[in-house]
């Protein structure tokens, strides 16, 4: 339950001062042994716990899944395999999986969803990563204009989308090869461009470290770079940004 939750509640009358204080006091983290659940991280940072689900063992991630979601009424996951999918689904049939991005996810209805980010891809091959960064950045309340296969081997096919892409509080510019998509877009726009170097590439592209390095290398302002493949990590900081510019609208 949510610090609101209570508060409403204890307002209204439904939840006596004695239980509100109960449910406050408990300890920020939820200890499972093998795992210790930041229950109280959205209360801190306004973002509730994600679940990085590759390499968790199937008891693990079962238990993890359900105490988020018993303790948020929601759950986001990541880099989720199929049959991680399937056997969770058997529990929860409410469940969703999106075999693009591998997000698993069971959202709340009716989410209200504000301000913009534009979501760009050089590629089609880059868009597994750019679908988890735009799921992430709709499952934490952002709306997401996506604007793919538009690296600059075809500048027009850019700069026909200029006008979507300058109105985003946030762009998230995402490629593979040499990486210069990010480098164009933020000469172009007066917002937070987050980079995402992806492992798209031949040989010398050295699964991303190309890409990356001509991100960090950029002689474009206003580019910040996250780690190659990270979709999460730039829709997690891209919906910062963006609830900034919905907050000065």
């Amino acid at each position: 339950m949510e610090v609101q939750e209570i508060l409403a509640k204890v307002k209204n009358g439904s939840l006596s001062m004695e239980e509100a204080e109960r449910l406050l006091k408990r300890q920020p983290f939820e200890d499972l042994g093998y795992a210790k659940l930041d229950t109280h991280r959205k209360i801190r940072s306004g973002f509730a716990e994600v679940i990085f689900c590759s390499g968790k063992a199937d008891d693990h991630l079962i238990r993890i899944v359900g105490k988020l979601y018993e303790e948020e009424g929601e759950v986001f996951g990541t880099r989720a395999s199929k049959k991680q999918y399937e056997m969770l689904r058997k529990i929860y049939p409410e469940l969703q999986y999106d075999k693009i991005s591998r997000i698993i996810k069971i959202e709340k209805k009716g989410k209200v969803k504000a301000g913009k980010i534009a979501v760009c891809t050089a590629g089609t091959a880059d868009i597994a990563v750019a679908e988890e960064a735009a799921q992430t950045a709709e499952y934490f309340g952002s709306n997401v204009e996506r604007i793919y296969d538009v690296g600059v081997s075809g500048l027009h096919r850019l700069l026909s989308r200029l006008d979507q892409i300058q109105s985003a509080n946030c762009v998230i510019a995402i490629a593979g090869m040499e990486g210069a998509l990010a480098s164009v877009i933020g000469g172009l726009v007066d917002k937070p461009v987050i980079a995402v170097p992806t492992s798209v590439g031949y040989g010398a592209n050295m699964h991303g470290l190309s890409a990356l390095l001509t991100m960090i290398n950029s002689c474009a302002n206003g580019i910040a770079v996250v780690n190659i493949d990270n979709g999460y990590g730039a829709g997690y900081m891209a919906t910062q940004i963006n609830r900034l510019g919905v907050k000065h609208e």
